[in-house]
């Protein structure tokens, strides 16, 4: 199985982030980067951005 990953640089913003993220799991990388996009980018957790995330995941 491919390892999955999302990377802030593939989404440019304000912020500039750098950050990427990469797991083996789906669950996994969806969690980090919600933690990342609540903590760092003050997105709220909700159904709609764990949907949006998974859809920004791609594999290496």
């Amino acid at each position: 199985m491919a390892r999955m990953y999302i990377d802030c640089r593939d989404y440019p913003s304000e912020m500039n982030c750098t950050v990427a993220i990469s797991a083996d799991s789906r669950k996994e990388l969806i969690d980090a980067a919600v933690q990342h996009a609540v903590t760092v980018h003050g997105h709220q957790d909700s159904p709609q951005l764990r949907e949006q995330i998974g859809q920004l995941i791609k594999s290496q």
